[in-house]
């Protein structure tokens, strides 16, 4: 940060990378509230924080994707959901996915001074993955991948596809999800955010060469 010393009588100009070091290092910093029949949501999100996770969905392996997903993207992440869990484990999975998606493009503004990209391939045990990212403001989800058994403990697999589409299509970005191999379905999709969240960490991360949006066009 610019600090002023007896040599000094006035800030950098605006257009000096120092200033805008400072400009795009601003508490970047989420909070949705949504509410609807099926569901009663709460998320924050900060994208600059420690990996501190306070998760309360109501559905245990989905608490710990998303604790694994703040702890790898160094995210600090509050969610509290109440769903019809009565009904099946869907609104709650999706809706969250929907909330995350919304509070990742209001914390990330303009994007301005960002890394934009971000991919990792990342091995578990006998599971590699990668995630491929680009936060483009433009929504594309490909999944290129098959989790073995339709339960991981009580959790639906299918869930695993319905979180990542409603984040992305919620964020507006692109996101690649390829499994080059791998046997176990808890393997598997801790994986998938493991990955996505360390691709996550290293798109929203400020590039200090970086003088304005990451894009010929001006804006994303």
């Amino acid at each position: 940060m610019w600090l002023a010393d007896s040599s000094d009588t006035v800030p950098p100009p605006i257009n000096h990378p120092i200033s805008r070091i400072c400009q795009t290092m601003t508490a970047r910093i989420a909070t949705i509230d949504r509410k609807t029949a099926e569901t009663d949501i709460q998320l924050t999100l900060n994208l600059d924080g420690t990996g501190t996770a306070e998760i309360d969905t109501g559905v245990g392996f989905f608490n710990h994707m998303l604790t694994l997903f703040a702890k790898h993207g160094l995210f600090d992440l509050t969610v509290k959901a109440v769903g019809d869990l009565d009904v099946d484990q869907h609104h709650t999975v999706e809706d969250t996915g929907i909330c995350l998606g919304q509070a990742l493009r209001e914390a990330v503004g303009d994007k301005r001074g960002i890394h934009r990209y971000g991919s990792m391939t990342l091995p578990m045990e006998e599971t590699l993955v990668t995630s491929a990212l680009d936060l483009s403001g433009r929504f594309w989800f490909v999944d290129n991948y098959e989790i073995p058994t339709e339960k991981i403990g009580e959790f639906d697999s299918q869930l695993v596809e319905v979180f990542w589409q409603a984040f992305a299509a919620n964020a507006l970005m692109n996101l690649h999800l390829v499994l080059h191999h791998g046997r176990n379905s808890h393997h598997i999709a801790e994986a998938m955010f493991k990955a996505t969240a360390r691709a996550l960490r290293m798109a929203v991360t400020i590039d200090p060469r970086q003088t304005g949006v990451p894009s010929s066009k001006g804006v994303l």
